[in-house]
């Protein structure tokens, strides 16, 4: 029914020893799959806006022996604020946080920021509102709207994955100009 967060990363082409910032952690589901498929040397960047989900994924990761973790309290909203250098991932993860977003604009202004050039972005989302699963009609953000959101921001469409009965995957790739 929901995405699940190792076959999602499965198709983001994650190679070990990548930097990656799981962006809008939450609870860490996929922030574990995240550190598992990028291994050692690698590194989770994991950013929350709320203290408490990051306690519960530095946890989650202590309890399954994953030390490439790093757990970071920001708020993408305002610039600067995903507490990263510039340009310092290769990928960012975006999963069930665009429709929460109030300022979407500065939100991808600010994943842009930390994404390398060439770097991509992944965005799973909710499809629709399903009877009261998921964010409320006026909130879910399409992929259409996802994409053009993006496509302002400097990144140009790789691709589309499936992501679950109720989400959509698109993988998005910073221009380098």
């Amino acid at each position: 029914m929901f995405s699940n967060p190792m076959s999602v990363v499965k198709k983001l082409g994650i190679m070990p020893g990548m930097s990656i910032a799981d962006v809008g952690s939450g609870a860490g589901e996929y922030s574990i799959a995240l550190a598992k498929a990028t291994g050692q040397p690698g590194r989770v960047y994991v950013v929350d806006v709320q203290k408490d989900m990051l306690a519960m994924v530095k946890k989650k990761a202590s309890q399954e022996g994953i030390g490439t973790i790093e757990v970071v309290w920001g708020d993408v909203e305002k610039q600067g604020g995903a507490g990263l250098a510039d340009n310092s991932v290769e990928i960012s993860l975006l999963a069930n946080v665009l429709f929460q977003l109030e300022n979407k604009k500065s939100a991808v202004q600010e994943v842009a920021r930390i994404t390398k050039p060439n770097g991509k972005i992944a965005i799973v989302d909710w499809m629709d509102s399903f009877g009261g699963l998921g964010p409320k009609q006026t909130d879910v953000i399409s992929s259409e709207m996802a994409e053009n959101l993006f496509k302002e921001a400097g990144f140009e469409k790789v691709s589309e994955f499936d992501a679950g009965d109720h989400h959509y995957g698109l993988i998005m790739q910073k221009k380098t100009s």
